[in-house]
């Protein structure tokens, strides 16, 4: 006991002893300084750091100095003037992404109302159209369509209006020579010349028939029209009769892309088809003219060779490339033949697309323009030379890369094996495990059940066209009824040509219109980008190659 309390006295003057010391030290002058400069020191870091992180608009005058004395000498004061100012610049910050954002929307907005045409919406602003900063994502479509037309009309030592895009490496064997060949086939010089013989047909109209198959059959007709030396005129189109469709344009083809022939022409084959003496001798024929079997799987034109016999394999189903199958012939000239009908957009084609792309773009972009300054500051400059000769000619900006999935179900399943979503999905993975900078998704579908189930891929960024869709599953027929005619063709064409851009294709080859869709990406510089198909086409037999497709072109 007695010794415990000693050690115990003994601990309590120690204690003693260090607490003076430390007191004596603690109110030495040096020590002192040392610690008012140790605090000083962080407020004037924290300050500094502030001023760093507010985005080049931190005013030191926005802060008293006043609210710094006595001088750093309570750690308390420290922490409550830094408070203060991370509350400060969390108002400042606040501030700034609204007025962002205000800017942002107004932008879009703008632009908006370029789409509409709005006067009424520029004189409240007190804005000239022309002071709204280029849209990156939309055509000057007027523009954009008296360019296409001019090149598309054939007059003497006229060059070849090529709209083939990539290398030949980069489009099926052949396509710009046959791109090329067709047109001249379809544009005569003199369409006055006696020897000139011409087919004349109207689309399919048959209950049932999509426009995948009506774009099919006009391939078949078109190849008729190749091996006859005739010139192929198409007629009355059902799904252009619409209000959408003006003038000459309504009932037509011609509403949507510029037409297979030229206007002297059809307006030749018009005349000439009114003669009976004409169809007697041979000089016009029409879809009566030949059978079922002639115009959907009729000879293919040979003129060419067999270009399909060297085509690069690129297509995967299970997980293996397609490098055969009995229809080689068939999809590589059905390629060809869609590229060519659907060439050129029409002014009113070109402005569906606009419209989706600012729907599904339009923020973006406008984030983007502004990052290089506010817009309405700015004085809009005259185009300059290069702008209106070279870069005129680009296509319009999306986000990129972008992978187009189409998802085809309802009453398909009649013809082919359809596939949920999660298939279509899994798919998209793979393609992403190799190129992981891709996360957006243009989705393509009938079905409301595919849009509402995208919202589970959290890790995806999808865009689609705002329309009504299918629930259950009624008929294409029935659905494309209850749209109307002219959002039933609208919306499908602009996803057609949606997907037709995108950078990486997922789909089901067993669909005619991913058949077709595949076609124009094959024909549009897309070769390389592969096609991964939740399944095959019924009639095809399929070889087996177990490389992954971009393995042979990505370094």
């Amino acid at each position: 006991m007695e010794a415990r309390g000693t050690s115990g006295i003994s601990m309590k003057s120690l204690e003693r002893v260090v607490s003076d010391k430390a007191l004596k030290l603690g109110n030495s002058f040096p020590c002192q300084i040392c610690v008012v400069g140790f605090l000083c020191g962080i407020c004037l870091t924290s300050l500094f750091l502030a001023a760093l992180t507010s985005i080049g608009t931190f005013e030191l005058a926005a802060f008293s100095f006043s609210s710094f004395s006595p001088p750093c000498n309570s750690t308390s004061q420290i922490i409550n003037m830094g408070a203060d100012i991370d509350m400060k610049l969390k108002w400042k910050n606040k501030a700034e992404t609204e007025e962002e954002n205000d800017q942002v929307n107004l932008l879009v907005s703008a632009w908006d109302n370029l789409l509409l045409n709005n006067e009424d919406y520029f004189k409240k602003l007190g804005i000239s159209k022309s002071d709204v900063p280029n849209a990156p994502h939309l055509e000057n479509c007027e523009e954009r369509t008296r360019a296409r037309e001019r090149l598309d009309t054939r007059i003497s030592n006229h060059t070849f209006p090529s709209w083939i895009n990539g290398g030949d490496e980069d489009n099926y064997p052949l396509t710009r020579r046959v791109q090329r060949e067709i047109w001249y086939h379809q544009h005569p010089l003199d369409c006055e010349d006696k020897s000139l013989k011409f087919l004349v047909a109207d689309w399919e109209t048959l209950p049932g028939f999509g426009i995948g198959a009506q774009i099919a059959g006009m391939t078949g007709l078109l190849a008729i029209a190749i091996n006859e030396n005739r010139v192929l005129v198409s007629n009355y189109y059902n799904r252009a009769d619409h209000d959408g469709c003006k003038g000459s344009a309504r009932g037509s083809w011609s509403c949507y892309f510029l037409p297979e022939t030229s206007k002297e022409c059809r307006k030749r084959a018009f005349e000439v088809m009114k003669k009976r003496e004409a169809w007697e001798r041979g000089t016009v024929t029409g879809k009566q003219n030949y059978s079922t079997k002639e115009i959907w799987s009729g000879h293919i034109p040979k003129r060419w060779g067999k270009p399909w016999s060297y085509m690069r394999p690129t297509t995967e189903i299970n997980g293996s490339l397609l490098t055969s199958h009995r229809k080689m012939d068939r999809r590589w000239w059905r390629a060809q033949a869609a590229r060519y009908l659907m060439r050129f957009q029409t002014e009113y084609t070109c402005g569906l697309v606009n419209v989706a792309r600012h729907s599904a773009f339009g923020k973006e972009a406008a984030e983007i323009v502004l990052s290089a300054g506010g817009w309405r500051k700015k004085k809009k400059k005259k185009r300059s030379e290069i702008e209106e000769s070279v870069w005129s000619s680009h296509k319009p900006w999306i986000p990129r890369p972008m992978l187009s999935v189409h998802v085809r179900m309802g009453d398909k399943a009649c013809e082919m094996r359809v596939a949920a979503l999660e298939e279509y999905m899994r798919l998209a993975d793979r393609i992403r495990e190799r190129f992981p900078e891709l996360n957006r998704i243009w989705l393509s579908t009938e079905m409301k059940e595919v849009v509402d189930r995208s919202k589970e891929y959290g890790q995806w960024r999808f865009y689609y066209t705002e329309v009504a869709r299918q629930v259950g599953n009624n008929s294409m027929a029935e659905y494309e009824a209850s749209l109307g005619r002219e959002m039933s063709t609208n919306y499908p064409l602009v996803n057609f040509l949606m997907a037709s851009e995108a950078d990486f294709f997922v789909g089901a080859l067993g669909s005619t219109w991913c058949f077709l869709i595949d076609g124009m990406r094959n024909t549009g510089g897309k070769v390389m980008s592969g096609f991964l198909s939740v399944n095959k086409d019924r009639f095809w037999r399929s070889g087996v190659k177990s490389v992954p497709v971009w393995n042979q072109f990505r370094a």
